[in-house]
C-alpha cells in the first residue's frame, strides 16, 4: 500500500493519529530485514483500531513505531499534527504521557520490586505531583480496572496472576491519562476466560477514558469483537483495511480469505476443523517482487510477480491491495 492509494483511508479531520509510509528496516549480518515497508494508515478519534495478521507481519513493530519505541527507517508519524518521528527527546518524552502502550508478557513489563501502588503511578513521578496525589489516582485507576487497592497495593508482579499483572499495566497506562491506547497482543498469553474479562474491560476503560485504541492480534475473532475498523497485515505491507462486516463477512483479498478459512470451526463429527493457510511466510530479507502474498497465492499470475498491487476500494465497502480481489460472491 503506497502512494496514492491511500487517500480514501485518510479523513484528516477526523484522525487523531496519521501514519505516512512507515518504514521500518532492521540491518543484519546477512542483510536487512525489511519489517515495515511503506504503510500508511490513520487513526480516528475515538475508534479502536484492530491491526491482525501471522506472526512476522509486521503488526507489532509498525505499533512500536508509531510510539517511537523502537526503530523507525522512514515516513512520519502525526498525532494531532506533531510528526512524532521529528521532535526532539524532550517533547517527545511530553507527549508520550497522551500514547500509552500495553505488551502482551503482563508480568514481563512490570519491574518485579516495586509494589502494585508504585507500578501504577510511576510515570507520573518525574511530573510532580505529590505523592498524596499519586495514592489518590493509583486508587482511582485500580479500581478502574477491578482491583481493589487494599489488597493489591502492597502486592509484587509475582505474586499477581497473568490477569490481575494486565489489570496493573492497563491501570499504570491509564494513571497518565493518556488519549490513544497501543495493546500489543495484550490477551494472547492469557487463559480463554481471562481473555474475555480483559476485551471487556478494554472496552469499558475506552468509553470511561474516552480513548482511542490500537488493538493488535493474531486472533481474528478478538479483533473483529473490539474493532470499529480491521487493517490486515502481511509481511510489512497492508493487504486490506475495513469495517469488520465487510472484511469477515466478505473478503476481497485472497490472505484475508485464507486467515478466515485457517480458524478452527467444528466440523459435523463434533471435531474442530479448518483449513490450514499453507506454505510459509517468505524471508523479509528476500520479500517477493511485485505482490509478497504471490508465492502463497492461489490467484496469482504473472502481474503479480512484476508490479505491486495498490490499494482500492471494493463495492462491499473495504479497501484492497490485490490485482485479482475477490468479489462477494466468491466469498
Amino acid at each position: 500500500m503506497a502512494g496514492s492509494g491511500t487517500a480514501h483511508l485518510r479523513p484528516q479531520d477526523e484522525a487523531l493519529l496519521s501514519v505516512e509510509e512507515l518504514r521500518v528496516d532492521f540491518k543484519t549480518a546477512t542483510g536487512t530485514v525489511q519489517a515495515v515497508s511503506g504503510i500508511s494508515f490513520d487513526i480516528r478519534r475515538g475508534e479502536t483500531l484492530g491491526i491482525v495478521g501471522e506472526s512476522g507481519c509486521g503488526k507489532s513493530t509498525a505499533g512500536r513505531a508509531i510510539l517511537r519505541l523502537g526503530q523507525v527507517s522512514g515516513g512520519r508519524v502525526r498525532f494531532e499534527g506533531t510528526d512524532l518521528l521529528g521532535v526532539p527527546h524532550k517533547q517527545l518524552t511530553r507527549l508520550r504521557r497522551r500514547l500509552q502502550m500495553i505488551f502482551q508478557d503482563p508480568v514481563g513489563s512490570l519491574n518485579p520490586r516495586r509494589p502494585v501502588r508504585r507500578l501504577v503511578v510511576e510515570g507520573l513521578a518525574a511530573t510532580g505531583v505529590s505523592a498524596r496525589e499519586r495514592d489518590k489516582r493509583a486508587r482511582t485507576v485500580l479500581d478502574s480496572v477491578g482491583l481493589d487497592y487494599d489488597r493489591f497495593a502492597d502486592r509484587l508482579p509475582r505474586q499477581l496472576s497473568g490477569g490481575q499483572a494486565q489489570r496493573v499495566a492497563i491501570a499504570r497506562a491509564l494513571a497518565v491519562n493518556p488519549e490513544l491506547l497501543v495493546c500489543d497482543e495484550a490477551v494472547s498469553a492469557l487463559d480463554v476466560s481471562v481473555q474475555a474479562q480483559i476485551i471487556n474491560l478494554i472496552e469499558d476503560i475506552k468509553a470511561e477514558f474516552d480513548l482511542t485504541v490500537v488493538f493488535i492480534a493474531h486472533d481474528l475473532g478478538v479483533v473483529r469483537t473490539i474493532s470499529d475498523r480491521v487493517m490486515v497485515m502481511y509481511l510489512g505491507k497492508i493487504c486490506e483495511f475495513g469495517e469488520p462486516e465487510a472484511v469477515y463477512a466478505s473478503p476481497a483479498h485472497p490472505y484475508t480469505r485464507a486467515l478466515l478459512d485457517s480458524v478452527p470451526r467444528p466440523d459435523l463429527d463434533g471435531h474442530f476443523a479448518g483449513p490450514a493457510l499453507t506454505g510459509d511466510i517468505p524471508s523479509p530479507l528476500d520479500p517477493p517482487s511485485g505482490c509478497r502474498f504471490r508465492s502463497r497465492c492461489p490467484r496469482a499470475q504473472d502481474l503479480c510477480a512484476t508490479e505491486e498491487p495498490q490499494m482500492a476500494a471494493t463495492s462491499t465497502g473495504q479497501y484492497v491491495a490485490c490485482h485479482f480481489p475477490l468479489t462477494p460472491a466468491e466469498t
